[in-house]
């Protein structure tokens, strides 16, 4: 299969993994917009569909705290609204020293007290929340893939609407970071491409 074919197969799988709760949104109404984050590193297109909420509530204009708040510390998250985070990879990728296969996957998030972080891959895509809700799938954690580790730190300005990007890793050549940002704290991890 070709690098094009191969392409369009996986935007494919993650469109249809992304609509596919569509029928059920209409009885769960989406809150906070959503955005797509594509990013080509070392010849690997990693591509990240996302739920962006606010810093203050939607209803209520209300500064929420968000780490250790709305966010509970010890607790998976989905690393955005709404569904989960839909993460793609072209060609296979390692994070943690696991490999991912080229494929979609669900993004989760574990934030602790304590400053650490773990960013979960999970081969199950689709979920809504962690909890079992009735209509929809939830987290599984049967189907990770890995948990890794995520380095903190301080921002230096407040970032009011929860942001992940896919950036150039500066420390390791063809590598890339994750990062996911919000309020004044940054988590960032690490990937290189698979062999």
């Amino acid at each position: 299969m070709n690098r094009i074919t191969r392409s369009l197969l996986i935007l494919t799988v993650a469109a249809f993994c992304a609509l596919a709760p569509l029928p059920a949104l209409a009885q769960q109404k989406r809150v906070s917009p959503h955005e797509v984050v594509s990013s080509v590193i070392s010849n690997d297109r990693i591509t990240v569909i996302y739920g962006r909420p606010y810093t203050k509530a939607p209803r209520t204009g209300e500064i929420r705290k968000i780490w250790g708040g709305l966010v509970p510390y010890g607790q998976i998250w989905r690393t955005g609204a709404d569904e989960a985070t839909l993460i793609t990879t072209e060609v296979p990728i390692v994070i943690g020293g696991v490999t991912i296969p080229a494929g979609a996957f669900s993004m989760w998030t574990l934030p602790n007290a304590d400053g650490s972080a773990k960013l979960i891959i999970n081969k199950q895509v689709g979920q809504w929340g962690v909890d079992e809700q009735g209509w929809h799938k939830v987290y599984d954690a049967a189907n990770d893939v890995v948990r890794a580790d995520m380095k903190k730190s301080d921002l230096p300005e407040s970032v009011d609407q929860f942001t992940i990007s896919i950036e150039p890793n500066p420390d390791v050549a063809g590598g890339g970071l994750i990062k996911l940002k919000w309020e004044k704290t940054q988590y960032a991890v690490g990937f290189e491409l698979g062999k």
